[in-house]
């Protein structure tokens, strides 16, 4: 007799399900009710992790009709019938809304699917629902925790009670950590992928700026945007971004895009041996002082020597010290947030609230200052609210001028030219590491004092440049560390149990080398393994329970 041995949502890779599948083990229809239940789970009720921000209601009409396809005419591919769930700043015609997790664009209608979404859609995957996100990408206002909108509540990282999820992400990282869905998307503009994905325990690949559409994204900055995937594992981040690049006659190109006949399957990069003879190049003048995550990164240096890799340690950017105290990315994306909102959301089809403008969503928060929108309950007064939308405000009254182009130029200079470009060729390397979490975590007592951890220096220079960066799992807090309360947001900034990763930066397209160096060190520390989500944040639902019903 054969025991059939399902999956393990909480780990199970794409291939671990796709294989299911193919050997008729299960269905992508049971897929669907299982991740559903492990959503309910954990999401209001359990842990309360406000992870997803919607449900598909059709996801469960669209597993039935992949399952027929499949036994009538086969699989199209490895996301045939796996459920994705997708960061709500990605549009979805019909089916699912598309807010940023703000009330201001609830209802709204968009004009066509995203680029990423019709490639997913080809590929056979089924769209989950929304996964939640920090309202406008973290672009709404000063002293705004992490993971928090109007709309999704706030999401929380599942490693301890209350845990910072990091960025704009959150909700995909949190969601993709515990198996609340087989892998999941998100977007960067400054680290909102991989400072996420680091906290969460879990892989997130910002590509090259203009490798992945952003058409059909609620913008930030076309100069820095970029869709990307968050997994449990290199192989289906890999996987994801295969599928999400190709040719969009709505995109835009930053850096020149290659040609399709050059567009590589990602997937070939997965060698284990891919660190050998290969040059590293550690940036120390990008670190923060966090003892427990520089311990663990010191210690990675020996692994990354063990697989065969030249570890060149010290090297320097000859713009760090510039790069640190440069206000440059600030201003571009103050100014280029008002035209690009402004553009995506007179395209709209229909949009209830009326919010036409940036100006129009502007009006909308004033006129709605209840604690859904404001968080009155921790800011009280409305003087003391207006913090809460002072990016917003500032992008109002911005304009394009010298100052802005004079400090795009300073971007690309410090960021390329003098920044990763430069210290990869003086020093011919294949890429630099370093801590994904390379910030200082702050502690406030104040209302008025920024109450989220910085953010890294790591993702500073792949931001404002556009290039690659990739964060695999490194380590954890130990169990006696001291949590450490962010005031007044109700979060904890550090904890024990807090995972973190470790990063891996390329130039322009260098994604298959660098998803090829992940891999081998992925597959050489499992670091992921080595901690898991707090019991009540474990959702415990699994195949076998859906299928017996």
């Amino acid at each position: 007799m054969t025991i059939i041995v399902l999956p393990d949502l909480y780990e199970a890779t794409i291939s671990d399900i796709q294989d299911g599948l193919e050997n008729g083990h299960f269905k992508s229809t049971h897929l669907v009710k299982a991740y559903l239940a492990r959503i309910e789970e954990v999401n209001l009720k359990g842990a309360a992790l406000h992870a997803v921000s919607e449900i598909n209601a059709t996801a469960l009409r669209r597993a039935e009709d992949l399952d027929t396809e499949r036994s009538e005419r086969g699989s199209r591919g490895p996301l045939h019938g796996i459920p994705i769930l997708i960061k709500d700043n990605i549009a979805t015609a019909h089916e699912i809304g598309t807010t940023a997790g703000s009330f201001a664009l609830e209802g709204s209608v968009v004009p066509r699917d995203a680029f990423v979404i019709s490639k997913l859609r080809e590929a056979g995957a089924i769209l989950l629902g929304k996964a939640s996100m920090a309202e406008w990408a973290s672009f709404r206002g000063e002293s705004v925790p992490n993971g928090f909108s109007a709309r999704g509540g706030q999401t929380t990282a599942p490693y301890y009670p209350n845990l910072d999820p990091s960025a704009s992400s959150s909700g995909s990282a949190v969601a993709s950590a515990i198996g609340l869905a087989a892998a999941t998307l998100g977007s960067e503009t400054t680290g909102s992928i991989v400072l996420p994905a680091s906290r969460n325990n879990i892989v997130g690949f910002k590509p090259t700026l203009g490798l992945v559409s952003r058409s059909g994204v609620i913008p930030i900055s076309p100069h820095q945007d970029t869709v990307g995937p968050l997994a449990r594992c290199v192989a289906d981040a890999a996987l994801l971004l295969s599928v999400i690049i190709g040719n969009d006659p709505n995109g835009a190109c930053d850096i020149g895009l290659p040609p399709p006949q050059e567009w590589p399957d990602y997937t070939r990069a997965l060698n284990a041996g891919a660190l050998r003879g290969k040059r590293l190049g550690v940036p120390r003048a990008l670190f923060q002082d966090h003892p427990v995550i520089n311990d663990a990164f010191q210690k990675s240096l020996d692994i990354f020597r063990d697989l065969g890799a030249h570890v060149i340690d010290p090297v320097d950017f000859p713009s760090a010290h510039e790069l640190k105290q440069s206000k440059a990315e600030d201003i571009v994306l103050t100014v280029d947030f008002k035209p690009a909102l402004n553009k995506y959301l007179a395209e709209l089809v229909e949009v209830p609230t009326g919010v036409r403008s940036l100006a129009d969503v502007i009006k909308f928060n004033l006129a709605h200052a209840d604690c859904r929108i404001t968080l009155t309950v921790l800011y009280g007064s409305v003087p003391r609210m207006l913090k809460f939308f002072a990016r917003l405000l500032a992008s109002e009254a911005s304009q394009i001028d010298e100052t802005y182009y004079a400090a795009l130029a300073e971007n690309w200079e410090l960021g390329r030219t003098r920044g990763i470009d430069a210290v990869l060729q003086a020093h011919q390397l294949d890429a630099l590491i370093l801590p994904t979490d390379s910030a200082r975590i702050v502690q406030c007592f104040l209302w008025f004092i920024h109450a989220l951890a910085l953010l890294g220096y790591a993702t500073k220079p792949t931001g404002v440049s556009g290039y690659p960066i990739i964060s695999v799992p490194l380590g954890h807090y130990p169990q006696h560390v001291q949590p450490i309360p962010l005031i007044p947001a109700p979060l904890h900034s550090s904890a024990p149990n807090m995972p973190f990763g470790i990063a891996f930066i390329g130039t322009a397209y260098s994604e298959y080398k660098l998803i090829g160096l992940a891999y081998a060190f992925e597959q050489a520390t499992k670091a992921r393994l080595r901690t898991r989500a707090y019991p009540s944040a474990t959702p415990v639902t699994q195949l076998k329970d859906v299928i017996s019903q």
